[in-house]
């Protein structure tokens, strides 16, 4: 009996947290695409910023974590297409396994361990030192001062970043082409591109979106749930970046079910 209202009371605040998520979506949705047609119109230099810090700023380490992903599937497809006589299918195996699934996702976390935590320590710091109670005071919505820019900057960014991880993975899949599957540069890269369908990049890029969103929702709503002390901005940050990733997971799962589905793949 016991272990049963556990799984129930799991089950509620489950539900509560993701209805506060879905909340908090909401509220920044309306500053962003609505209340601009109202008179309130966007934080545009803010949103900007937390783009070049989410996006811009993120690239170096992107890169390098996906081209050496691209190069490690490369050698992990070829021991087992070399078995078939088909190490030609390497560049449709990376360029197809980083399109669908891997950017997106590598991309996902990189911004996590970057971003995500980094919204929840600045609103978690913020509401500890009262500064969110400040702008409530000087009649300045939180929601739309705080967090929509980051909703904007998320939104934008992660896809193009995903783009670029994709490239990246791709060319770091070309290093093992080139040096050991007899493709030349040029060869690998158009062998990649004729792999791909317009669906794989399409679905990838989709799930960066809703990976944006997720993180950004996340982040934020853990910060604004922050309690009194500095050592509770330290859980609020840990608790993002691990409820960011498993939630990204669990839409990864919907969304390629969906496409697959959808696609008949």
């Amino acid at each position: 009996m016991e272990l049963a209202v556990q799984i129930g009371q799991s089950v509620l605040n489950a539900l509560a947290y993701l209805g506060s998520l879905a909340t908090l979506t909401a509220r920044a949705g309306y500053f962003t695409f609505i209340a601009p047609f109202q008179g309130k119109p966007v934080r545009i230099q803010r949103a900007i910023s937390q783009a070049m810090q989410v996006g811009v700023r993120a690239l170096p380490i992107l890169s390098l974590i996906t081209f050496f992903i691209g190069l490690i599937l490369a050698l992990q497809a070829a021991y087992e297409l070399r078995k078939f006589g088909a190490i030609n299918f390497v560049a449709s195996a990376v360029a197809i396994s980083m399109s669908r699934e891997l950017g997106p996702l590598i991309t996902a976390i990189v911004v996590i361990g970057r971003s995500g935590s980094s919204f929840a320590a600045e609103i978690g710091t913020m509401k500890v030192t009262e500064e969110l109670d400040a702008l409530e005071t000087m009649a300045i919505n939180p929601i739309r001062f705080l967090v929509a820019p980051k909703f904007i900057a998320m939104m934008v960014m992660l896809p193009c970043l995903t783009i670029w991880a994709n490239a990246m993975g791709i060319c770091g899949g070309s290093v093992f082409g080139v040096a050991k599957a007899g493709f030349t540069f040029t060869g690998y890269i158009n062998a990649s591109i004729d792999a791909l369908f317009l669906r794989d990049i399409i679905s990838g890029l989709v799930k960066s979106f809703m990976f944006g969103i997720t993180i950004t929702a996340v982040g934020c709503q853990e910060g604004l749930s922050t309690g009194a002390g500095a050592e509770q901005v330290g859980r609020s940050t840990t608790a993002a970046v691990v409820m960011s990733i498993f939630l990204v997971i669990l839409v990864d799962l919907v969304f390629t079910t969906l496409f697959f589905f959808l696609g008949g793949h």
